[in-house]
């Protein structure tokens, strides 16, 4: 068993970083719930390693110095100058409030992302699990999964209406979970998980989502599924109620 949860050790690596400058070139309505937006700039020297690495991008604010906020490069092309960028339409916060002006020829400076936890594409079968805020990082992760591996996520969202679309060479199972009017997403998330069986073989478990979901999922896999620690990587991409705070959840 240590054998292998050497084997598949998650890869810790830091980057430099600098503060840039891109400025947005397309917008686009995925779902009523998600805005792409694509950005032009420097990015000869960007790197990032990992499908959930997260960039701070740095708001305007009147009078203030300005919000930063987390998001996943959702997309990228260092020779082009090209990054893509998803916005959960999910709060009124000021991320929100910008997405939603946003126009072809605005800027936004942006930096990182800091570091990488490249998780090793040597697992038998992978489960990603979360919320909106998730699907920006496993919508990379499909995009750049290995040939027919297996992966399933589980995702919830308001409605059948913000389901995406996702090209992938993996072997993927997608189980979408429309709240439609449920609040307790990690009720819903364990009962669609609850009809799954976890596959044959050493897999690796991804969750991101508000924190106190993400939190509670986890421990459903660990508790009830009985899957190693090692393997589960978790985060509360957002917190109820506060802005710009998360939680790693390394316990």
């Amino acid at each position: 068993m240590l054998d292998t949860l050497a084997r598949h050790r998650i890869e810790r690596v830091r980057h430099d970083t600098r503060r840039r400058t891109l400025t947005v070139d397309t917008v686009t309505r995925l779902t009523p719930h998600m805005l792409r937006i694509g950005f032009t700039g420097d990015l000869a020297d960007f790197v990032s390693l990992s499908a959930d690495d997260h960039v701070k991008l740095f708001f305007p604010v009147a009078g203030e110095a300005d919000a930063m906020r987390d998001y996943t490069p959702r997309r990228f092309d260092t020779e082009r100058g090209t990054m893509t960028i998803d916005f959960a339409l999910h709060d009124a916060g000021v991320a929100t409030a910008w997405a939603m002006v946003a126009t072809p020829g605005d800027t936004l400076a942006i930096g990182g992302p800091r570091g990488s936890a490249i998780i090793p594409a040597d697992f038998d079968w992978y489960w990603l699990i979360g919320d909106e805020t998730a699907l920006p990082a496993i919508g990379r992760w499909l995009e750049e999964a290995s040939v027919l591996v297996p992966v399933t996520t589980f995702v919830v969202v308001e409605s059948f209406a913000d389901i995406q679309a996702v090209r992938s060479d993996a072997a993927w199972t997608p189980v979408w979970v429309p709240r439609d009017g449920v609040s307790d997403d990690a009720a819903l998330l364990q009962a669609a998980m609850a009809k799954h069986d976890m596959p044959p073989g050493d897999g690796f478990v991804w969750i991101a989502a508000e924190a106190s979901v993400a939190r509670a999922v986890r421990g459903y896999v660990l508790d009830e599924r009985r899957h190693p620690r090692e393997w589960i990587k978790a985060g509360g991409y957002w917190v109820r109620g506060k802005a710009d705070a998360h939680d790693r959840m390394d316990d």
